[in-house]
């Protein structure tokens, strides 16, 4: 009976509601008219209200349609990377020759340095200061074109810096005094370079994964083979073509070199459109902080020890120009080979715990060039201090991308640390000039100033190692 009553309860519920709907809609519905007695005003209004509904549909699709297009938003975590194949080792082939063409010419500048001394009356520190000039330039405008990696425009940022940078080269062909050199070589030849060289190496390191420590050490070689073909080349043809034309064969070089990268070096990841310029979240983490106030410190003395490594053979020791101008070369080439070994051992136990070691023994290699007073002496530890700067430069870009979690960000966040580090390059240099210049030429003061700035660099590796796994050796970092 109850069940009855309740049946008989929900139906009339059900009714009730079904009454109050259809009344509902009646209210809501206009009154119709009659098929047959709907003027003909009536039907072309209905007409007009239809043709605007349509259209505006079909604009709505449209519109959309090109700002999805326009638009492209960064995916949720970039594809995996192929880590090898034709593409991603042409990419290290082309990234190669890309820092033969930026570095290998900046450390290329000892060769200058020497003949500037004799050529132009400016001071060593006056003249040493293009050659960090130039390297402030390379290394600051890191901050722009890494980022224009990440944003997608890596063609167009390439061909822009290729392009100043060879003009510089021809321009500085023309140039005598030191003001023109410091306008060809010092800064149009450093900002062109700076345009192009971090987005490529950050290029490289996207392509990789367990062999990136390999990838860019192979591509980092690039720096000591043109360190030791543009020294070569200005040593053989100065003498015989003179300063103009040993300039221009050099552009001649670089022109070649770069018209080749730019037909085959392509970027991989999908463009990351927003983003800031500047990453300022990398500075709240100890990691990075650390390891870039380590690199800060060791740029300033490991670009003095390249640009007067020549000069403190001509002026301590003796040497004549042409026999003094082979330190450079030695000190570009004795790294070649030890520019591949450390990047093999990044990738089985990580970059920051090869790094470490690598600083110590180029801290140790520092305090030896105090003890040098014969031309055999110099011959050696200008071979050693090689082979530690190579052992460790190879490692730099590595490193950033281990301690950067997303490879969208690599760019961005290496363009910083180079952007930094080139104060140091800036000032490095000129600082040890200084030094020499007050202890009336002897190199003493300078030399204890690299090598303890050298130290710093090792303790403050040896504190972002700690950060990151502690004391435990066997930890991967």
């Amino acid at each position: 009976m109850d069940e009855k009553r309740q049946d008989a309860h929900n139906e009339c519920g059900s009714n009730a509601s079904s009454h109050e709907d259809t009344d509902a809609i009646q209210q809501q519905k206009p009154e119709e008219t009659p098929q047959g007695t709907r003027s003909s005003e009536d039907r072309g209004k209905s007409a007009l209200t239809r043709v605007p509904e349509e259209l505006r549909r079909t604009t709505s699709n449209v519109l959309t349609q090109v700002a999805s297009r326009m638009t492209t938003r960064t995916w949720p975590e970039p594809p995996p990377p192929p880590d090898g194949g034709i593409e991603a080792w042409t990419q290290v082939a082309t990234g190669w020759l890309v820092i033969f063409t930026t570095w290998g010419w900046v450390n290329s500048f000892g060769a200058f340095q020497t003949y500037y001394e004799a050529t132009l009356p400016q001071s060593p520190s006056a003249i040493s200061f293009i050659g960090s000039v130039e390297i402030w330039f390379t290394l600051i405008v890191s901050t722009i074109s890494g980022r224009l990696l990440d944003a997608g425009l890596f063609l167009p940022t390439f061909l822009v810096g290729a392009i100043i940078q060879v003009i510089g080269m021809f321009l500085m062909s023309i140039s005598n005094q030191y003001w023109s050199l410091m306008l060809t070589q010092g800064v149009l030849t450093g900002i062109g370079g700076g345009i192009f060289f971090t987005p490529s190496l950050a290029l490289v390191a996207t392509y990789f994964s367990k062999r990136r420590g390999l990838a860019i050490g192979l591509a980092t070689t690039g720096n000591s083979a043109g360190g030791i073909v543009y020294p070569i080349v200005v040593r053989q043809l100065i003498p015989k073509l003179g300063f103009g034309w040993t300039a221009r064969v050099l552009a001649f070089i670089n022109l070649g070199c770069l018209s080749v990268v730019l037909a085959f070096m392509r970027p991989r990841l999908p463009p990351r459109k927003s983003g800031p310029l500047i990453d300022f979240s990398a500075f709240r983490e100890p990691v990075y902080d650390g390891f870039v106030v380590g690199l800060f410190t060791l740029m300033m003395a490991n670009y003095f020890s390249f640009y007067y490594i020549a000069s403190f053979g001509t002026k301590a020791l003796g040497m004549p120009y042409s026999t003094a101008s082979i330190m450079v070369i030695l000190i570009n080439g004795a790294g070649l080979p030890f520019r591949v070994i450390p990047p093999l051992l990044a990738d089985r136990i990580g970059p920051i715990n090869v790094i470490v070691p690598v600083a110590c023994i180029w801290a140790i290699v520092a305090f030896c060039w105090l003890a040098v007073d014969s031309i055999p002496g110099l011959y050696v530890f200008t071979c050693f201090y090689g082979i530690a700067s190579g052992s460790f430069q190879c490692l730099i870009a590595t490193a950033v991308a281990s301690i950067t979690k997303r490879l969208d960000h690599v760019g961005t966040r290496l363009g910083m640390a180079f952007s930094i580090v080139s104060f140091a390059s800036l000032a490095g240099p000129p600082i040890g000039g200084a030094i020499q210049g007050a202890q009336g030429g002897r190199f003493t003061g300078a030399q204890v100033w690299a090598a303890v700035m050298t130290m710093i660099a090792f303790v403050c590796f040896v504190a972002v190692r700690v950060r990151m796994a502690g004391w435990n050796p066997r930890i991967k970092c």
